[in-house]
C-alpha cells in the first residue's frame, strides 16, 4: 500500500526535489501539490497538476509535506483542518510567535514532524553537540557557523538554531538565555558560557554547518556539509512514512531516527 502525500511549494527547489524523490519510491503516491504563480516548472511525471488551493491539493492525501515560508505554512495548517490529512512534515523555518502557536494548536488534531533539517548526518551532529556541551562545560566557548545559498532569507538557519538548542540543552539552560548578541564594531569581550552564531550567504551553497567548542589549548569541531538537496527530501519522506500512523503530537527527526 502506498502513502498518499501532498507537497507544498512544488515549484520551488525543495518541492521539486521532494516530487522527484517520491516518484522514484514505490512507497509514495503524490496525490496533490501547491505551487505559486511564476515559481519553477515541475519535472518528472506531468500528471501532477499543482494548484494554489491547499484544500484541493490535500483532498486525497494522508500526509502534507511543507518546506515553504512561515506565512504559507501557517495558512496551510489552518486549511488542512478541512481535509483528510492526518499528519504533516514541516521543514519551514523562521516562524514567529504567532506561527508557533498555530503549530501547537494543529498538533491537537494531527501528528507533525518538524525539524530545521531532515538529513541523517545533521541530526546525528545535533545529538553529538548536546553530548559535547554536557561533557565539556561552559568554559569551552561554543560557536555555530552556517553557510547557505544567496536566496535564503532567514538567519541564522533553522539548522543552526537546532544546534544551538542542543548545546544549550547540554548546558541545562534555554538557548534564549545563552545566545550571544550579534557582534559588530567594538563591543565587550566574549561573555562566558554564551553561544555565538555566524552566517554566510552566497552562490548555490546547499548547506554547511559547524559547531565549534574552543578551549584554551584545543578546539573540537563538529561539521556537516550537504552536497545535494536530495538528502533533505529523503529524510522528509522517511519522516512522512514514520508519522503517518502516529497520534496527534509534535515530533522531531530525533524521534523518527530514534536518537
Amino acid at each position: 500500500m502506498t502513502l498518499a502525500i501532498a507537497i507544498a511549494g512544488a515549484g520551488g527547489r525543495m518541492g521539486r526535489a521532494l516530487i522527484a524523490a517520491a516518484q522514484q519510491n514505490p512507497a509514495f503516491r503524490v496525490a496533490g501539490a501547491t505551487k505559486r504563480p511564476g515559481s519553477g516548472a515541475l519535472t518528472g511525471d506531468q500528471s501532477i497538476a499543482p494548484t494554489e488551493d491547499v484544500r484541493s491539493a490535500a483532498a486525497r492525501a494522508d500526509v502534507w509535506i511543507d518546506f515553504t515560508t512561515p506565512t504559507a505554512t501557517s495558512a496551510a495548517l489552518d486549511a488542512l483542518a478541512a481535509t483528510p490529512v492526518r499528519a504533516a512534515v514541516i521543514g519551514t523555518t523562521g516562524f514567529s510567535a504567532d506561527d508557533e502557536a498555530k503549530i501547537a494548536a494543529a498538533t491537537q488534531r494531527i501528528a507533525i514532524v518538524r525539524a530545521g533539517n531532515f538529513s541523517l548526518g545533521v541530526n546525528l551532529i545535533v545529538a553529538l553537540a548536546e553530548q559535547a556541551a554536557r561533557q565539556l562545560g561552559p568554559d569551552w566557548d561554543a560557536e555555530i557557523l552556517e553557510a547557505h545559498h544567496r536566496r535564503k532569507v532567514d538567519s541564522p538557519s533553522g539548522t543552526a538554531l537546532m544546534l544551538g538548542e542542543a548545546v544549550a540543552k547540554g548546558r541545562s539552560k534555554p538557548l534564549a538565555e545563552l545566545r550571544s548578541t550579534p557582534r559588530h564594531g567594538e563591543i565587550a569581550p566574549r561573555e562566558h558560557g554564551k553561544i555565538g552564531f555566524a552566517s554566510v550567504r552566497g552562490g548555490g551553497i546547499v548547506g554547511e554547518h559547524d559547531v565549534i567548542f574552543a578551549g584554551e589549548r584545543e578546539v573540537v569541531t563538529l561539521s556537516h556539509q550537504a552536497l545535494d538537496r536530495a538528502v533533505f527530501a529523503d529524510g522528509a519522506l522517511a519522516a512522512a512514512l514514520w508519522v503517518a500512523d502516529k497520534p496527534p503530537a509534535l515530533y522531531s527527526m530525533r524521534d523518527v531516527l530514534g536518537l
